[in-house]
């Protein structure tokens, strides 16, 4: 089977029972690997009476034909089950080296079921897998965690995906932290671990992925590796880190500010790629194969004295920076790394806490609520203090690690929180591209940003052999509905193969690379309906567990207009843009499903 270990590896936690599974090749050819495999996968094995943390519920960890080979940006793995947070398809992925050294260990993939009955941890090397018990590192750090591990097992090259205490506590947006800092941050999987007192995974080992055609794979790897490195974007992140992007979306709206209350706050410049070099800058990092290096290692003084911290990413920079009006860049570098320390997805718990002190300003909570915290525009103390609460799931935290939806219900103003299906919205405001909120508004995870980054597409990066054009990034049509559901499909493609976002050369490399892989000459033609195939499957599965066309909206905030006549922004039309991309779908109005005729002529 080339382009595959062959099996994955099945740990019934309840039992203690361990034994491996070979991969269905068919399922394969159609749903590729990563995030696309998984939804198959578990269709069967997930309904609406699995309750997310429950030891019913099934995580598989996953990789796809890519990972662990030569091909470049294709370090990373996919984590899926059930998501406690937004209780529809939850599926997160990582960088790092854990995708690559899960497949040097001799499998694809790992499912876990059932819950053990005190905590453990699972080792699997070059083919052997134990559990190991894991009372001493309860509570314990992600780093601290990770450091152990290795030591107990007495190998440093090990690669260790765990949870902090943010999952043993079943925060509903903890995150699975690998690799010193890379982290499965959304959807809530760090919960279903904790949930299943499995506190980390360690991979490692010396199998190589076959390959249908070694020397067609090197030639499509030299010619991506090539593309990537020329590649305008790749430079720019690789000069600056994710947070550059500060430094030029800011005039575009694009960044939020002050909950998504403010189109320009010029401060938040102090917090871009720029400023970080000038500063706290130490050096920069890559993942598993990586030619871009987008990843930092930044260093702060004073009360936020940290030597070492991975960060911190665009994501952090905004939502612990602009969304609170906090313009102190040593300040969002610590946030982010307790974020990473505790295990928590750094874009839920800073947009909760944001959402928290517009609640406090308008009056609807006080300081009786927070425990004496005043939340106050741009002071980011309050922000690290409730960090701290939410992963203990102390105080006013125990409210805040419910996520946005849960807050504003508690106090009878759900329709104010910014979030799609209980996953908070990530940095990029669709009134700056409203692309973005057709994509939030459908993506299967809830809101997010990388199941279509059409705000990339607008900026200049087309897909000319996909018939991916760039448009108009204020325009709401039928066009840009047709646009956001190719760049959709694309993007899930990626997420089965499983490729980063910001690898991007010719989709024709993609296809050699595939084909060089796994021998299935698949055409340039199929690669769209390769991602839609999955696409619609995850939304058939959400269907089964509650979705229905009511779910596919905006929270009101996005839908009001920013005015600020220095930038340019408007609202998505949802009216337009959401009965198109219906049609485009050939999704059923009434269920919100896709045609019994689109779903035969997907092979689904």
């Amino acid at each position: 089977m080339y382009g595959f270990m062959g099996k994955l590896l099945l740990v019934n936690l309840s039992t203690g029972e361990i034994s491996a599974e070979p991969l269905d090749e068919s399922m394969l050819r159609q749903f590729v690997g990563g995030a696309g495999f998984g939804a198959r996968f578990l269709f069967d094995r997930m309904e609406q009476t699995t309750e997310p943390l429950s030891p019913a519920n099934p995580l598989l960890f996953m990789t796809g034909p890519l990972v662990g080979t030569a091909a470049p940006l294709c370090g990373r793995y996919e984590v899926c089950a059930r998501s406690p947070q937004t209780g529809l398809w939850g599926e997160s992925n990582s960088g790092g080296r854990f995708g690559p050294y899960l497949r040097f260990s001799g499998y694809d993939g790992i499912l876990l079921t059932g819950r053990s009955a005190t905590p453990v941890y699972l080792s699997i090397r070059d083919g052997r897998a134990e559990l190991h018990d894991a009372r001493h590192l309860w509570g314990q750090d992600t780093y601290e965690t990770q450091a152990h591990i290795q030591k107990e097992l007495g190998d440093s090259a090990l690669s260790v995906a765990c949870i902090g205490i943010a999952g043993e506590n079943l925060v509903k947006y903890a995150a699975i932290v690998n690799d010193w800092g890379r982290a499965a941050g959304r959807t809530g999987m760090g919960a279903v671990m904790g949930s299943k007192n499995l506190k980390a995974i360690a991979v490692g080992g010396h199998a190589q992925v076959p390959l249908a055609d070694p020397d067609g794979f090197a030639a499509a790897v030299q010619a991506a590796i090539s593309s990537v490195k020329e590649d305008v974007k790749g430079q720019f992140l690789s000069a600056g880190g994710t947070a550059s992007a500060v430094d030029t979306t800011m005039w575009m709206g694009d960044i939020p500010n002050k909950y998504y209350s403010m189109a320009l706050w010029e401060p938040v410049a102090k917090l871009g790629g720029g400023t970080m070099a000038e500063s706290i800058l130490k050096g920069k990092k890559a993942c598993y194969r990586c030619v871009i290096g987008c990843g930092r290692v930044t260093r702060t003084t004073g009360r936020y004295a940290v030597d070492n911290i991975d960060g911190p990413e665009y994501e952090t920079a905004a939502v612990y920076g602009s969304l609170i009006l906090n313009d102190d860049l040593e300040s969002v570098a610590y946030a982010d790394h307790r974020c990473n320390c505790l295990g928590l997805d750094s874009i839920s718990t800073g947009s909760t806490i944001a959402f928290a002190y517009q609640l406090y300003e308008r009056g609807i909570i006080t300081s009786q609520d927070t425990g004496g915290l005043e939340l106050t525009w741009g002071t980011v103390d309050p922000a690290i203090q409730l960090t701290e609460q939410i992963a203990r799931r102390q105080g006013f935290g125990d409210l805040l690690a419910e996520g946005a939806r849960a807050l504003g219900r508690h106090y009878g103003v759900e329709e104010l929180a910014v979030q799609v299906n209980g996953l908070e919205v990530p940095m990029h405001d669709p009134r700056a591209f409203v692309g973005m909120g057709l994509v939030y508004a459908t993506s299967p995870r809830g809101a997010c940003h990388n199941q279509g980054d059409m705000f990339l597409v607008d900026l200049g990066a087309p897909v000319p052999e996909l018939d991916i054009q760039l448009g108009d990034r204020l325009e709401s049509s039928e066009e840009k509905a047709l646009m956001t559901s190719r760049v959709m499909d694309w993007r899930t493609l990626y997420n089965s193969l499983v490729m980063c976002v910001f690898c991007n050369p010719p989709a024709a490399l993609v296809r050699d690379l595939l084909n060089g892989a796994t021998g299935w000459q698949v055409g340039l033609e199929e690669l769209l309906p390769l991602g839609e195939r999955a696409f619609q499957l995850k939304r058939l599965l959400n269907g089964n567990l509650g979705l229905t066309p009511q779910n596919d909206r905006l929270p009101a905030p996005l839908l009001q207009p920013l005015s600020d006549p220095t930038v340019e922004t408007r609202p998505p039309d949802m009216s337009v843009l959401l009965p198109a991309y219906y049609r485009i779908r050939d999704w059923d109005p009434v269920t919100g499903m896709p045609s019994e005729q689109r779903q035969a002529r997907l092979g689904l």
